[in-house]
């Protein structure tokens, strides 16, 4: 899938299969017990981990043949939470929806931007899939790094509500065969002003990106 060097790390980055379950299983603990608060951490399950390498939408990147980091998408199933609905996308094609999962990388290889590197070759694959056409994801505000990863990515904010009981996320979405282009409109709102976020989103606005203005981060949002 990609072979190459970051900073003088030796990487190949390939869909890891049923026999790789294991090795991420351990990556996977390894990265919680280096956690500040592994209580806030969605761990994967053994099923979980078994779906996402059946479907072959778990890709890791290995280092002198061991995985150092892995990131996956998820073929969700159509309940009740689907985030397609949340961006208004229609119902006869939710099945076309996919969902951007979890992201882990090893403690000992932080600071070589492998969360977005993966995250880029995922997202490149997806594109030539035609099985789908949107991938979606949720981040809680103030989630500082996944919400630049997301932008980074392309994705954009297509609403912000309470999800899986209780909790706020944002809702970020991005078409994969339709390209999209602002108009010259812009606003900037404070992230912590829920209100006019929700009021702007849905009149048809979509968050694009977001800066630190003193101590306040903003997101904007364009139409």
């Amino acid at each position: 899938m990609w072979q190459g060097e970051i900073k003088d790390l030796s990487l190949h980055v390939c869909v890891l299969g049923l026999s790789d379950l294991p090795e991420l299983l351990a990556v996977q603990d390894t990265v919680i017990q280096a956690l500040a608060e592994p209580e806030h951490y969605q761990s994967l399950s053994v099923e979980e981990f078994t779906k996402l390498l059946t479907d072959q939408t778990l890709i890791g990147a290995k280092a002198d043949g061991r995985i150092i980091a892995f990131r996956a998408m998820l073929i969700p199933p159509i309940d009740a939470e689907h985030l397609g609905r949340d961006i208004g996308w229609p119902e006869d094609s939710l099945e076309r929806v996919l969902y951007q999962e979890v992201t882990n990388v090893h403690p000992d290889f932080r600071g070589y931007g492998l969360q977005t590197h993966l995250g880029k070759l995922l997202m490149a694959q997806v594109e030539s899939d035609d099985r789908f056409d949107v991938v979606c994801a949720t981040v809680a505000p103030f989630n500082i790094p996944s919400i630049k990863d997301k932008f980074t990515l392309g994705l954009r904010i297509g609403a912000l509500k309470e999800k899986y009981g209780g909790k706020l996320r944002y809702i970020f979405y991005k078409e994969m065969h339709r390209s999209w282009h602002p108009t010259s409109v812009a606003q900037d709102v404070p992230m912590e002003n829920r209100g006019r976020q929700v009021e702007l989103l849905q009149a048809g606005w979509v968050g694009t990106g977001m800066m630190k203005q003193g101590e306040q981060w903003i997101v904007r949002y364009e139409k």
